[in-house]
């Protein structure tokens, strides 16, 4: 149809106009007339005859050549108008293709946008709030069903943002994952309502509607949904907001139960969370029961006490089982293992992760080898892998129940990376909840250790007196048991030896490798040096994979004059440890003590790899290479 429009307006095939073209015969007759006149011979007759006719034919010589001095202006005005006729048909031509080139892409992208509406549709797992139902007389004081909806839009809203489940960063299909909207129906026919339209018939979405009338005693709200049966909550007239937030996590706790689970668990409502999961782990899906899981024995773990962290490791195996590609499932094995004091495990199940995820960088995220990396004392990568993963979660992270716990392990971090400024301007821009235990044990353990890097060890006491007091409750000390031994040693040197006693019985019957090395340098202090080295020996065969242990002993040694034994136990640890900084700067120290200079530079250089701000580090580094010169 275009083309036979453009055809009609433009024209469609070459005319074919008429033109005379009148040739003359002239020179052709004259020549005859000569011939003839030649052959008439002497004849008068013949002779005037001859000469009339070829008078006749030059004036009609002389008409022709004027005649064909008009006709070629004529012939050259209609040969450019031939040339401009042929340009215009050209331009014709293509305005047409081009037209017609416009219509296939017109129809084209409306094509592919249907085809995008269809895809959208089948992908979408979106919540949508439809508008209520309600009265007339209800209507009539302001309260609509689009103000209803609102208000249901704002609960869920509200328990999405506080989730901070790194669930939410996996492939879980679920209609939480994506977003919230209300539906309010539109007038008339849009684009809107056609990507609605094809959604209701393609889509995955899950409706949430509702109503409430007026009863005796106040407002009866009902919330139902795809998936959600139907429960109704009653309440003053004045209550309605109240209404609303139990609509909302009754809808919520119905359609995705493993994040309803983490928000209850992250937000210190550990017994509902607990409660929750019993109840609901039998009924909910297959897809779903790694999630339930997790956070069920997150939430044992954060509430403490005796028990809980073997009561919480058992679930937390069955998440990997369940899924084997759950890899924040293998983070909190480590952890539980850690916490249990099995540490040489936690190596292991670091190695099944990797191995399960292709490799590092791999299908898991970094920060979920934040145990792993804990062990074996890769300070810069677990700095990294948190400052990321609060990046991605609004500045608070994933990995810990407390709200500033994670950015205050990575002021911990910059501290044990002999980096006290950062540590330092870190920590005066934490969030630290006053009235959150981890957060207040978390800040005062980052504060001691700043204060024993910067040589304060009264300053150092003051604070591990202060995480003491946070570390009696059940909800610190099982998360974080072998902490306390770190009180030992600033406590001994500073003679309060009752108080490293206390801080070592803390922790009870179990075993980590950390109060193991801690308790062998409080003996040195002492002076029972044969007593610290069986504590030592005692840590590296509890875990003999880990580098803390060969460390401290390497450094004892070095400090008794056995510089070839601190030199192997010192290259051990870096075995063990290849990204701790502090193993090779002792080993670099015994090698100058060993008149080894070229040996000490070397490692005084990879060890700046891994502590760049260290300034002792540096000044090692930078004294030894003048002496060399």
């Amino acid at each position: 149809m275009a083309e036979g429009m453009i055809g009609g307006i433009l024209g469609d095939d070459d005319e074919k106009p008429d033109v005379e073209a009148t040739e003359t015969l002239a020179g052709a007759e004259a020549f005859a007339a000569a011939v003839a006149a030649r052959l008439a011979g002497n004849d008068p007759g013949v002779a005037r005859k001859t000469e009339a006719f070829l008078s006749e034919q030059t004036a009609l010589l002389k008409v022709q050549k004027e005649h064909l001095k008009d006709e070629h202006a004529a012939r050259l005005h209609y040969l450019q108008g031939r040339a401009s006729e042929v340009n215009l048909r050209r331009l014709g031509l293509r305005l047409r293709v081009g037209f017609q080139i416009f219509i296939a892409l017109l129809a084209t992208g409306i094509g592919i946008g249907l085809l995008v509406m269809v895809r959208d549709a089948v992908t979408s797992r979106s919540v949508v709030v439809d508008s209520f139902s309600v009265p007339p007389s209800l209507g009539a004081d302001g309260l609509t069903g689009q103000v209803l909806a609102a208000g249901l839009l704002d609960v869920l809203t509200r328990i999405q943002t506080a989730n901070r489940s790194s669930v939410e960063h996996r492939n879980l299909s679920n209609a939480w994952t994506n977003e919230i909207s209300i539906d309010v129906p539109e007038a008339g026919i849009s684009i809107a309502q056609l990507e609605r339209m094809i959604k209701t018939r393609f889509g995955h979405d899950q409706h949430i509607e509702g109503d409430v009338v007026r009863t005796a005693t106040g407002l009866a709200l009902t919330v139902r949904g795809t998936g959600i049966p139907a429960k109704t909550f009653n309440g003053d007239a004045d209550a309605l907001e109240k209404l609303l937030t139990q609509a909302g996590e009754y809808a919520y706790s119905q359609s995705q139960p493993g994040l309803w689970t983490a928000y209850l668990s992250n937000n210190d409502r550990n017994d509902e969370a607990i409660r929750f999961a019993q109840n609901a782990y039998a009924t909910v899906g297959p897809t779903e029961r790694p999630y339930v899981l997790n956070y069920w024995a997150n939430a044992i773990a954060s509430k403490g006490g005796d028990g809980a962290m073997a009561q919480a490791l058992p679930l937390w195996r069955e998440t990997v089982r369940l899924k084997p590609d759950f890899w924040i499932g293998y983070n909190n094995i480590m952890f539980g293992l850690a916490g249990l004091g099995q540490e040489e495990a936690v190596i292991e199940v670091g190695r099944q992760l990797e191995q399960a995820a292709g490799g590092r960088p791999g299908r898991a995220s970094e920060d979920l080898y934040l145990n792993y990396d804990s062990v074996r004392w890769d300070l810069q990568t677990l700095n990294e892998a948190a400052k990321a993963d609060m990046a991605a979660s609004g500045g608070i992270g994933t990995n810990t129940a407390a709200t500033g716990a994670e950015n205050l392990q990575v002021v911990a971090n910059d501290t044990l990376l002999h980096d006290a400024d950062a540590a330092r301007l870190r920590l005066r821009t934490a969030i630290v909840d006053e009235k959150n235990l981890p957060d207040v044990a978390a800040a005062a353990f980052a504060r001691a250790l700043i204060a024993e890097e910067l040589g304060d060890l009264a300053a150092a006491v003051k604070e591990w007196d202060a995480y003491g007091i946070a570390y009696a409750n059940p909800t610190v000390h099982t998360q974080s048991p072998s902490t306390i031994c770190w009180a030992v040693v600033p406590y001994e040197k500073t003679r309060q030896p009752a108080k490293a006693d206390a801080a070592l019985n803390a922790i009870g019957t179990l075993t980590y490798v950390d109060c193991y090395r801690f308790r062998g340098d409080m003996l040195e202090i002492r002076g029972d040096w044969t007593g610290a080295q069986e504590w030592y020996r005692k840590a590296v065969k509890l875990a003999p994979s880990l580098p803390a242990g060969y460390y401290s002993w390497g450094i004892a040694l070095a400090k008794h004059g056995n510089l070839a034994g601190a030199a192997a136990k010192l290259e051990i640890a870096n075995q063990k440890g290849p990204h701790w900084a502090d193993p090779l700067k002792a080993w670099g120290d015994v090698l100058v003590t060993q008149g080894n200079t070229k040996g000490a530079l070397a490692k005084y250089d990879e060890a700046l790899k891994y502590a760049p701000n260290w300034k002792q580090l540096k000044e090692a580094r930078e004294a030894l290479a003048k002496h060399k010169s």
